[in-house]
């Protein structure tokens, strides 16, 4: 099983995914932010269950598809992996995003 270690732009994602949900809907943006959160907890027991990153082609950068976000992570090691970000699916991701 691994530790799973949100980043700081990971949190400030969920942050601003709710912020803009709940606008409109806080009982919307609450599912939402769970739902994301939930769809993370099979990678402890499966790091490798995300498709590789399309634009990285990097074995150990992976990311999992909730609605229209990408949940974006990197296995650092066999005990560890970072959520690096929380992103729309219509944004275009760079290298730089990452960082």
């Amino acid at each position: 099983m691994v530790k799973i270690v949100w980043t700081e732009l990971s949190i400030a994602d969920l942050k601003e995914i709710f912020d803009f949900i709940a606008e409109d809907s806080n009982r919307y943006a609450t599912i939402t932010s769970n739902t994301i959160y939930q769809r993370v907890q099979p990678i402890m027991d499966n790091p490798f269950i995300g498709r590789i990153v399309p634009e990285f082609n990097q074995r150990l950068i992976r990311e999992l598809i909730v609605g229209n976000y990408r949940i974006i992570y990197r296995i650092k090691s066999d005990t560890r992996v970072d959520i690096l970000r929380i992103y729309h699916t219509s944004r275009l991701l760079k290298g730089e995003t990452l960082k």
